[in-house]
């Protein structure tokens, strides 16, 4: 029996090869292929897909992808990171309306997919693709699937067509299946499952079914989709979700803009559906940036033609020389948005600390700066040690000689060449016998504006926020000091009316976070006094004090060792801290606890960071956080974390182990002007009380990682910009 439903399986692969067989011989070059081969379409689970089933194809490398689809009371919510050239992988929040044979009215569900490009499509060979479903969710949507996409041109057809044939298992194997080639026991969906688990006794396994699919690219805007789907949707069916009448789909999809792109679409021979997709990517900018232009090098006449221009009488008092390079630079790095912080100059070599407050980033600064050192300081001066400082903390040296940038400035190969002449070495702690800029301490700050609370993943309401405004006060009495706070007044909003309380089998850590929505109206969102500083060579310090967050207060203090031209990183942090009162004001409750974590972090090659925590949590447990996020050339960041504890799946609840998503985006990005800040999000699939930390602000490995040289090398190209 088994032998002859394997066989089906063969036969049903020859075939999907003898349907595109009569396409190919009509292929032209694929170079010459729409541009829809380059940006795969979306399917209804927000991943390269037809319009229900996916397709071979792979997004282009650090693509980001929204898509929202509606059909039959189904609604699927999808965020897709092509995080490898090969490999993408996407997070989903569902809602079925109807689900009642369990008491549900709408069923909320969460789940995670990935996806391996197996080959890249070629003039002869399609795009293929191994999927993986809902791995690790509650296996509701579990499925696994092999598919094969190829693009064709074909004589006297307008646009681009596009082939798609597959085999999928679970989900995507339960309608025409036609064997069962991994062996036929899978188990099924359990209602109620706190899921978040791999689903390895599931991959591959039952039945496989095939599906297929077509897609027309009329034009650069229309765009038509028909597939034969082998999802019997069972679940939904025998609950009277929809009704399933046919295994065909059809959809129109329209190119709105660059990256909007909606369809409608007849599903399954009795519903209507809608799919909105969103797809961005960090190297197509909403806006490109704009950079004011850079002043010209100053050029030193040979020493040869004005030998004088090179005497060294000017710096005989390196205190007078100091306080004259600094007074000069001060105004033209203040017209660039930089701060001057300290110089030291002789005869031969200038020193100047500078902090940015434009450019995010640091090669430009960095630029900048030794362009404003070549219009001040005498011909004499051939080294410049330019050193960018990050709240107070001296990142690194880059030494640069000023013949090279003389030289090389219009050099085809200028950036290369500089990077190769360039030292970056360690900064020390202080700039003995510098001249500081005593404008700077001591200095007040303030600032009052909006802020958005928002809060995800409710079964009753998906998406809950609170509006208030802020007031934020920021003081500095010394380098390295600062007392900081924040009070927040909630103007309206819902979080707190959500009746889902915390109940756990842990201390409520962080599920307690409903009440702390309800009573904190008027609420001290923080108020701490924190020291930062070089401890020695290679190692930063922190200690911070106060209400640290709006849920803890306490003592924090952290170790971290970064060489300068180092990937690896180590660092300690050690906490003790007590839970505040739910109103947020100046009060505490009874529980406290101690908590620190040992880390190493690791810069891998193409902007990929590794990082891992291992310690004691807020509730008490044991165990390791890994986290692994990238990080693009322009400042865009995506990543994703999960921490493993001591406590088991079943103490934790839903989810079974605390993990999430991690999305930074610079606003430079989406205005066009130079500007450091960025709007980011951290989104856990549920909150729970196991593998909780402390929210410390001020944290030293992103403070100091960003003027080492991993970090300048990446966008090295800047210093000529």
């Amino acid at each position: 029996m088994i032998r002859k439903r394997t066989n089906r399986v063969t036969g049903a692969v020859a075939l999907l090869g003898v349907t595109l067989a009569p396409l190919s011989t009509h292929a032209q070059d694929p170079a010459q292929m729409f541009e829809m081969r380059d940006r795969p379409t979306l399917n209804f689970y927000g991943s390269p897909g037809i319009v229900d089933m996916p397709s071979g194809e792979a997004l282009p490398d650090g693509q980001f992808t929204v898509g929202v689809s509606h059909f039959g009371g189904i609604t699927r919510n999808t965020l897709t990171f092509q995080a490898t050239p090969r490999i993408s992988a996407s997070f989903r929040y569902n809602g079925i309306q109807d689900w009642n044979s369990n008491g549900f009215g709408t069923y909320r569900d969460r789940s995670f997919d990935v996806r391996f490009l197996l080959h890249r499509e070629t003039r002869s060979l399609p795009a293929l693709t191994l999927g993986l479903q809902d791995f690790a969710g509650t296996g509701i949507y579990a499925g696994e699937y092999v598919a094969a996409t190829k693009n064709f041109s074909l004589r006297r057809v307008p646009g681009t067509i596009k082939a798609t044939g597959g085999l999928g298992w679970g989900r995507l194997g339960s309608s025409g299946a036609i064997g069962a080639p991994f062996g036929e026991d899978r188990p099924g969906f359990v209602v109620g499952d706190t899921g978040g688990e791999p689903g390895f006794d599931q991959w591959f396994r039952g039945d496989a079914a095939p599906f297929a699919g077509v897609e027309w690219q009329v034009n650069d805007k229309l765009g038509l989709k028909a597939e034969y789907s082998s999802d019997a949707y069972l679940p939904e069916t025998r609950r009277g979700v929809f009704t399933r009448k046919s295994r065909f789909n059809f959809g129109a999809e329209y190119q709105v803009s660059d990256a909007v792109r909606l369809g409608a679409y007849y599903l399954y021979g009795s519903e209507l559906g809608v799919n909105v997709q969103v797809q961005l990517n960090p190297d197509r900018p909403v806006s490109p940036l704009r950079l004011p232009a850079p002043r010209p090098y100053d050029i030193r006449p040979s020493r040869n033609a004005n030998p004088q221009a090179y005497a060294a009488d000017w710096a005989v008092s390196t205190e007078a020389a100091s306080t004259a390079v600094r007074d000069a630079l001060i105004p033209l790095l203040e017209a660039e948005g930089l701060t001057l912080i300290e110089a030291r100059s002789t005869a031969r070599e200038t020193e100047v600390r500078f902090s940015n407050e434009r450019y995010a980033a640091s090669s430009v600064a960095i630029g900048r700066v030794a362009r404003a050192m070549a219009l001040v300081l005498p011909a004499s001066v051939e080294v410049f040690r330019i050193v960018p400082v990050e709240n107070d903390l001296a990142q690194s040296a880059v030494v640069l000689r000023r013949s090279d940038l003389e030289r090389l400035e219009l050099s085809p190969d200028a950036t290369d060449a500089l990077l190769a002449r360039t030292r970056f070495d360690e900064a020390t702690p202080d700039l003995a016998g510098g001249a500081f800029n005593e404008a700077l301490y001591p200095d007040f700050a303030w600032s009052i504006g909006p802020y958005l609370a928002p809060s995800y993943f409710d079964p009753d309401e998906p998406v809950r926020a609170d509006v208030g405004v802020k007031l934020k006060l920021n003081y500095k009495p010394a380098p390295g000091w600062v007392v900081s706070g924040e009070v927040r007044q909630r103007l309206f909003g819902n979080v707190g009316d959500s009746s889902r309380l915390g109940q756990s089998a842990l201390p409520p850590v962080r599920t307690d976070g409903i009440q702390y929505a309800r009573e904190g109206k008027t609420a001290l969102n923080n108020l701490y006094v924190s020291r930062q500083w070089k401890a020695g060579e290679d190692v930063y310090a922190r200690v911070s004090a106060g209400y640290l967050e709006r849920m803890y207060g306490g003592l924090s203090a952290e170790l971290l060792w970064k060489p300068v031209a180092s990937r690896l990183a180590l660092g300690a942090e050690a906490n003790y801290v007590k839970q505040r009162d739910f109103d947020q004001r100046l009060g505490f409750r009874d529980y406290s606890v101690a908590t620190g974590h040992a880390s190493a972090y690791y810069e891998f090659s193409g902007g990929y960071t590794g990082q891992l925590d291992v310690g004691r949590y807020l509730a008490g447990d044991y165990g390791a956080t890994v986290t692994l996020e990238r990080e693009f050339d322009n400042g865009w960041k995506v990543g994703g974390f999960f921490t493993l504890t001591d406590v088991s799946a079943e103490e934790f609840g839903e989810g079974s182990f605390d993990k999430g998503i991690k999305l930074e985006i610079p606003l430079n990005w989406f205005l066009g002007t130079p500007d450091k800040r960025t709007v980011g999000t951290t989104i856990r699939p549920i909150q729970r009380d196991g593998g909780a930390r402390v929210s410390v602000p001020g944290r030293l490995y992103e403070q100091v990682r960003s003027g080492h040289r991993q970090a300048l090398e990446g966008n090295w190209s800047g210093v000529w910009e």
